[in-house]
């Protein structure tokens, strides 16, 4: 199982992150954790993506960590509001930095320093709005 993966301690690291970078932005970051992944790995993140109702944020300012634990894939999905903002190499520059890391057994740093990265960028984009931010998504890792 996927979860094996991440100690209990390793997955609260992991969704301390999350809120964290979620304190400074009205964006939404989620992560979403599989045994396997048969074909291609972006279909079947945007297939998480839709089933998370991570389209139905009100900026559509979503971003998804997708990985694959057993078959080694990953995938980062930002949303259309997102990704018209940041640079076309972005989220390829996330996923290589935690591959560096993941090749290193540093999973939860792997994991941890991509949504700090895209924290940072969402908050640049979309800062967090005291009137009226509320956490549209939840914060804890799924698993399929």
């Amino acid at each position: 199982m996927a979860i094996g993966l991440f100690s209990k301690e390793e997955r609260n690291r992991i969704v301390e992150a999350i809120k964290v970078a979620e304190l400074k932005t009205s964006g939404e970051i989620q992560v979403h954790l599989e045994r396997h992944c048969k074909g291609d790995v972006l279909d079947r993140a945007a297939e998480v993506f839709e089933m998370l109702k991570m389209h139905q944020t009100k900026k559509r300012n979503g971003v998804l960590f997708y990985l694959a634990v057993e078959d080694h894939k990953l995938a980062i999905l930002g949303d259309i509001g997102i990704n018209q903002t940041v640079p076309d190499d972005f989220w390829e520059n996330i996923k290589n930095t935690m591959i560096k890391h993941f090749k290193e057994g540093e999973y939860t740093k792997g994991l941890t320093t991509g949504i700090k990265l895209a924290g940072e960028q969402l908050s640049q984009h979309f800062p967090f709005e005291d009137v009226d931010n509320i956490n549209e998504l939840p914060d804890e890792i799924s698993f399929g």
